[in-house]
């Protein structure tokens, strides 16, 4: 895995990332950030305790807390929960936080939902309404499989740095998440306002495929592959 270590040039300070849900994406995004030299507050549904292992594999840089606790630590949080738990966040403690949402509508694990079924709106949009318009939420990190996610960061300026999308409706959130991307090893592709998202959500040519090795073929079944941001363009213009 590719690692940064140290303040980047022109950043002031130390920073946080916060993790609401320690999974897959969760974790992943936790051991980017404590290699691109940030401090990580990692959370989930269960308590902190659960999270003993990975917070001692992370290192002195990474703590677990409660959710609540994750949202206040961080100068970002990340949401990466199952999507039919989203009414169960802290929205107290994530009032007027940048909040980065990777989740994704899949109605055999989150039950059906008449609103997204019928396209009258997206997950993160539900989401931003739950939360209320003091927070500012920025769609990101859920179109790619977590273990391409984990081996495709590169530094800035590398020629085979990968590019994902993000979307939402507040600009200083999404120049907020692109700095974070860039933190973590990644290009941002703004697709525009949060309903946008819709653009590479399950089912669309930029879900998955566009960081495997062959985009023909199961992504989730084979190694990753770096995909630039003329070519996200390319597949957000598909959907």
């Amino acid at each position: 895995m590719w690692e940064q270590r140290g303040p980047r040039v022109g950043w002031a300070g130390m920073a946080t990332l916060g993790l609401i849900g320690s999974g897959h994406i969760g974790g992943t995004l936790a051991r980017l950030a404590v290699g691109g030299g940030l401090d990580v507050v990692i959370s989930n549904s269960r308590g902190p305790e659960t999270l003993a292992g990975l917070a001692a594999e992370l290192g002195p840089r990474a703590r677990a807390a409660t959710q609540a606790e994750a949202a206040a630590a961080g100068d970002w949080v990340v949401v990466t929960v199952p999507l039919k738990a989203y009414t169960q966040l802290p929205r107290e403690a994530l009032a007027g936080r940048t909040v980065l949402d990777t989740t994704n509508y899949y109605p055999e694990r989150d039950g059906h939902i008449e609103a997204l079924d019928n396209g009258s709106t997206t997950s993160s949009e539900l989401l931003q309404d739950f939360l209320g318009e003091s927070t500012h939420v920025v769609k990101a990190f859920n179109n790619i499989f977590f273990k391409h996610l984990g081996t495709l960061a590169r530094p800035a300026g590398a020629q085979d740095r990968t590019a994902l999308p993000i979307a939402g409706d507040d600009a200083e959130a999404k120049r907020r998440a692109t700095e974070l991307l860039d933190r973590l090893g990644y290009d941002a592709v703004d697709a525009g306002a949060l309903a946008e998202g819709r653009r590479f959500q399950p089912g669309t040519p930029a879900y998955g495929p566009p960081y495997a090795k062959d985009p023909s073929r199961p992504f989730n079944e084979q190694e990753a592959g770096p995909a630039s941001a003329a070519e996200i363009r390319a597949y957000l213009a598909k959907s």
